[in-house]
């Protein structure tokens, strides 16, 4: 006995198809973005070394060699900014993913759950434990999954937070 029939197959393939085109697609933004991001960071990084060469080269006294220096701490406050747009991108590829995965999550949760109701509906008498535990397995599957995904968003979330805070440390020093 069959419990899909062709069309649902393909329907469900289809599908999965999508969802897997709507995340290569998300993750190949995200690399774009944090390519792009890299690529700016080393020409920032080259031309600011090019401009202290020069400086240093030009300059006719060690104080003056030494106030180019000076200027070190704008690195840091490059590299605060280029962490904080890291974990921008990264917290928008993990929101947008994360969706992705909620929306497929809860269309096979309703699948596995029609399943479900129609064995229920016609499983015959004297299987009622057998459709109990088949139902609490559901559910139990069903509370696992919110979990991970509860732990995912603290930790994502928390991620954030203590970048945030570095970043504000290391500003501040």
């Amino acid at each position: 006995m069959s419990f899909f029939t062709s069309d649902q197959f393909a329907a469900v393939h289809k599908t999965n198809l999508d969802n897997m085109a709507t995340l290569s697609n998300t993750a190949l933004q995200r690399i774009q973005k944090l390519a792009e991001l890299n690529l700016q960071a080393a020409k920032a990084a080259l031309a600011e070394g090019q401009d202290r060469f020069l400086r240093v080269a030009a300059g006719t006294n060690l104080r003056e060699a030494l106030a180019v220096q000076g200027t070190l701490s704008q690195n840091a406050d490059m590299a605060i900014s280029y962490a904080r747009y890291v974990c921008e991108i990264a917290s928008q590829a993990h929101t947008e993913l994360a969706k992705v995965v909620e929306e497929q999550y809860e269309q096979h949760y309703r699948n596995v759950q029609a399943f479900v109701d129609t064995f229920v509906k016609n499983a015959p008498a004297g299987s009622e434990a057998i459709c109990a535990l088949l139902q609490s397995t559901v559910d139990a599957a069903n509370q696992s999954y919110r979990s991970a995904q509860a732990l995912s968003q603290q930790v994502a979330d928390l991620t954030t937070a203590n970048l945030a805070a570095g970043a504000g440390v290391a500003s501040k020093s």
